[in-house]
């Protein structure tokens, strides 16, 4: 999944993609590197960010996405995923040809849906589509005092169970979904290394997992690496351990590269058996 950040304050891109053209011009080059998906997004979710509102995410959103449908043609088998927890702006993508959903406050703590839009999981019912539960605690101003935990691989698989049954009682099919533990949202750097040791664990839930660690901070702190662009080989580092866990999908920057880290991973053998709630899932 190559990310394309369309907010001019996202936390290692913003502002470099800043017109239709240059965003075209990043996606082709995605494409023709391997991606598979292309994550566009209107809001930046790092820590501290401004929440823009729907009016402008869709402002900076719609416009490139439009575009891609000509891009598509010449890459058919290319998905575009819309990175929002504003249902209206998810509902507006879906029908501009978005095929996914990725919603950081999908799984936003074990209960707490008051950050979450109510209308987002009628919505993703009702569209059938694939949708990312990614795992938080809190908003953009508050995740970095939620980052409390007594086991945080026990508690994110926990909150991520919790989320998933809300979703299924909203009608949204066990099919739909994918999971994101969230790296970065509400972790400390030891917390999201604890996670990525534990991943096979939420792996073997069944669900596809998600990873996005790409030039985070956490990163950054364990190699003393202040410039995220300089993150490239902490990022594949931890993507290696990621596809070993399990981790079907890689959310990164650096697509070119990460393409072959994932290549060479899997040529050495790739994944570790998901576990018997994988198999079972599957028998079902």
């Amino acid at each position: 999944m190559g990310v394309l950040n369309l907010s001019p304050d996202s936390f290692s891109d913003g502002g470099r993609l800043n017109s239709v053209p240059a965003a075209l011009k990043a996606a082709k080059r995605m494409l023709a590197q391997g991606a598979d998906l292309l994550d566009l997004g209107g809001q930046s979710t790092r820590p501290g960010a401004e929440i823009v509102g729907p009016g402008l995410e869709l402002e900076r959103l719609y416009p490139v996405l439009a575009a891609m449908q000509e891009l598509r043609a010449a890459h058919p088998g290319c998905l575009m995923s819309v990175d929002t927890f504003e249902a209206s702006v998810a509902e507006a993508a879906l029908a501009a040809g978005a095929d996914w959903i990725n919603d950081v406050r999908g799984a936003n703590r074990d209960g707490d849906t008051s950050l979450r839009d109510p209308q987002m999981l009628p919505l993703i019912a009702r569209a059938g589509c694939p949708y990312v539960l990614m795992h938080s605690r809190g908003d953009s101003q508050t995740m970095d005092d939620l980052a409390v935990y007594d086991d945080v691989v026990a508690e994110v698989r926990s909150e991520l169970l919790a989320a998933t049954q809300q979703a299924l009682a909203a009608g949204v099919k066990a099919a739909q979904l994918i999971w994101d533990p969230g790296l970065g949202f509400a972790k400390t750097t030891e917390q999201n290394l604890a996670l990525l040791r534990g991943l096979a664990d939420l792996c073997a839930e069944g669900f596809p997992l998600l990873v996005g660690p790409s030039r985070k901070r956490f990163i950054g702190a364990v190699l003393n690496e202040p410039r995220p662009r300089a993150r490239l080989w902490g990022t594949a580092a931890v993507c290696g351990q990621a596809i070993a866990a399990g981790a079907s999908i890689l959310r990164v920057h650096d697509v070119g590269p990460i393409v072959q880290v994932a290549r060479l991973v899997d040529a050495l053998g790739g994944a570790h058996p998901a576990g018997p709630a994988a198999a079972e899932r599957a028998a079902d």
